[in-house]
């Protein structure tokens, strides 16, 4: 169960309501919550993240409007955004601050210091974000990223940044938990960002201790620049067989797979080795317990808290003992 996309800086953030780990007096916050998702049965992860020129905007349902001075006078003021080079995000959104070379090792410091507050937190598994247009994204991208130093330039120079902040969190996350990676597997017009770049980028995450990797697409324009990708069931999960096939990594799929025998045959197909499901979440939370019952799980209900599964239970026993005919007539004598 992760926490998606938490922020290692404040200025990382996308929006005033974005979640961060960049403080101390977050650490006990989040132990609540690992704590919890653990008394439940489930696994406590953490997604790490930097907007970089992406941030000081409004909420998704503005389109992620930059923040301006009527945003100030409600108490929301925009700060300056960073990324790679001084390039918009978008038109009519303002430019980043370039970042320089000792920007650049504050950052990766940042991430250092995240993740060991993660690890203070009580989560056992860490995901590095670095897809969807964010920092490390933009930095991989030559739309966003026009350096010409060691952090730019040709795949080496791009793919710098997310290969330190790796090293560098690995060296601090705990050898016995699992730590993967989101990729934007293509992005970009015309090719920028393609499957061949994303293979070589995962070969060089594996070499420094990346276990599995995520396998999504586009944002360094926008939400919906990989419009290219036909929005089908599973769109992306050639994306993660691809990667898991050549360079033998652990690949996780994700993107409109929502049915559990379709989320069931990826994973026996050896498409990938773990499914993601977020949006289907929301509109579902009961998700894993009815993709267990459908897929033949005998106590499917033991995944649901123990008070909800006993009266559960006990609904199912009344079916069991209730003749068909009282069934029908909904004589089911809760």
């Amino acid at each position: 169960m992760f926490c998606e996309e938490t922020a290692v800086e404040e200025r990382a953030r996308k929006t005033y309501e974005c979640a961060g780990i960049y403080d101390e007096r977050h650490g006990a916050q989040y132990r609540r919550i690992t704590d919890f998702l653990r008394s439940q049965g489930a696994i406590p992860a953490m997604q790490l993240g930097h907007a970089g020129r992406k941030a000081s905007c409004g909420p998704p349902w503005t389109n992620f409007a930059p923040l301006n001075d009527e945003d100030a006078k409600l108490g929301r003021a925009p700060w300056r955004a960073v990324g790679p080079s001084a390039i918009p995000p978008k038109e009519g959104a303002p430019a980043p601050i370039e970042l320089a070379r000792t920007d650049i090792a504050g950052v990766v410091a940042s991430w250092r210091e995240a993740a060991l507050r993660t690890r203070d937190a009580g989560f056992d598994f860490l995901e590095v974000h670095g897809a969807h247009g964010y920092l490390i994204h933009q930095f991989l991208s030559p739309l966003a990223n026009s350096r010409s130093d060691g952090y730019g330039g040709d795949l080496a120079g791009r793919m710098r940044l997310a290969l330190e902040i790796v090293e560098t969190v690995r060296a601090v996350w705990p050898q016995d938990r699992p730590l993967s990676f989101r990729v934007s597997a293509v992005d970009g017009p015309g090719g920028a960002w393609d499957l061949e770049d994303t293979v070589a980028l995962v070969r060089e995450l594996k070499a420094r201790g990346v276990d599995v990797v995520t396998c999504s697409s586009g944002g360094i324009g926008g939400p919906l620049n990989m419009a290219i990708v036909p929005r089908v069931p599973g769109y992306q999960v050639p994306f993660a067989a691809r990667v898991r096939s050549e360079t033998g990594i652990a690949s996780m799929a994700v993107g409109l797979i929502t049915e559990p025998r379709h989320a069931e045959q990826i994973l026996q197909d050896g498409q990938a080795d773990l499914i993601a499901l977020a949006r289907e979440l929301m509109y579902n939370p009961n998700w894993p317990v009815h993709a267990a019952k459908e897929l033949g799980v005998a106590d499917y209900l033991d995944l649901l808290p123990p008070a909800y599964a006993w009266w559960l239970k006990r609904r199912e026993k009344i079916r069991e003992i209730t003749p068909v005919g009282d069934q029908a007539r909904g004589s089911t004598h809760e």
